[in-house]
């Protein structure tokens, strides 16, 4: 599969740039794989399409506050630093990204917050806008983790053009966030409100949690035609042996299976094994998954419409067949939906 089957054009307004009103008001389009139909609903209406006893999984992986501006010393430049991980908490090391990149070398001091509280030190070169930080801070890790959270601003897509406001701290987060680790929200998972939810449970509709915690390699730009030579960032991921032992019961019943998200589906294909049946599993990983493939565990899924080239269209697109989904797009165009993590979502089943 080649990456330009991916293109496609979308208006800059059909980005969303604010999420809709109540999380679960936004629109769903839903595709039927069997018959290729599609149908224009609410997303509230997502649970006429399920019954008792069928599951969804979903990813409670929580955002931090993963964007900061700092300065750089003597010159007093801005630096925009963008925390991808903590790699070690003794010593209070990160992996982040900078911009403007050439201006940061290894030795180099950033400054951040109205009094310099907390002071950063570059330490080593990882990629050509990666670089690791030691955090220079008196005080418990606790202590530091607050102050540094203080000065962050949630991290919106740049596809997000606007500044960030307040709301977006809760906006841009499920409501059963709950593992500290992502940089981007499930966008999936946002459209689900405490009502929702309560519906659900009433309807008998079974619930499970993985955590992936979503990188910025979602978002990466693919620089290769041939999309096997591509090759995925890491994501942490944890699948408890309580959530392998329901989804496996799930599908041994044959039960519906529902994936709430990208995210979630891959999880799941990482840790599937030959008969279908998943395994506990915490680690890290790089699975990237384009048309054709075949997928054993989960039977319907829920996400976002992406942007062009994304890998989370290529993983829609597999799912739910290649010429049925980039129609579904054509039509979501031309219907006015709205694209990107804010933006309005699609059940295929």
């Amino acid at each position: 599969m080649k990456l330009s089957k991916f293109k496609f054009k979308l208006p800059d307004e059909l980005i969303a740039q604010y999420p809709s009103k109540n999380r679960d008001e936004s629109r769903l389009m839903v595709v039927h794989r069997k018959t290729g139909e599609f149908e224009h609903k609410i997303f509230k209406d997502v649970l006429e399409y399920f019954n008792e006893n069928d599951l969804f999984v979903f990813n409670d992986t929580k955002v931090f506050p993963a964007r900061l501006f700092g300065n750089k010393e003597k010159t007093g430049a801005q630096i925009e630093v963008f925390l991808l991980r903590e790699l070690n908490h003794e010593m209070r090391l990160w992996d982040v990204l900078v911009e403007p990149a050439r201006k940061i070398r290894i030795g180099n001091k950033l400054y951040f917050g109205e009094d310099d509280s907390i002071v950063a030190e570059v330490i080593d070169n990882t990629t050509s806008r990666g670089r690791t930080l030691r955090f220079l801070f008196d005080g418990t890790h606790e202590e530091f983790k607050k102050g540094l959270y203080s000065l962050g601003e949630t991290p919106l897509p740049h596809n997000i053009t606007r500044a960030v406001e307040p709301e977006d701290a809760e906006r841009f987060q499920t409501i059963f966030a709950k593992n500290e680790g992502a940089v981007s929200a499930p966008a999936a998972g946002m459209h689900f409100s405490r009502e929702l939810m309560k519906r659900m449970e009433i309807k008998g509709i079974d619930t499970a949690f993985i955590t992936s915690h979503m990188s910025l390699g979602n978002f990466r730009e693919i620089d290769v035609e041939d999309l096997t030579k591509h090759k995925m960032d890491s994501e942490q991921m944890t699948v408890t042996p309580e959530t392998a032992e329901t989804v496996n019961n799930a599908h041994d019943e044959n039960r519906n299976i529902c994936a709430v998200g990208v995210t979630v589906m891959r999880a799941l294909e990482t840790v599937v094994g030959t008969e279908g049946k998943i395994k506990s599993y915490d680690g890290w990983t790089n699975k990237f998954i384009f048309p054709p493939y075949e997928f054993t565990v989960a039977n319907s899924l829920i996400t976002n419409f992406h942007l062009p080239y994304s890998t989370l269209i290529m993983l829609t697109a597999a799912f739910g067949d290649y010429d049925l989904i980039m129609k579904a797009y054509e039509v979501a165009i031309k219907e006015g939906y709205k694209f990107g993590v804010y933006g309005d979502a699609m059940l295929i089943i």
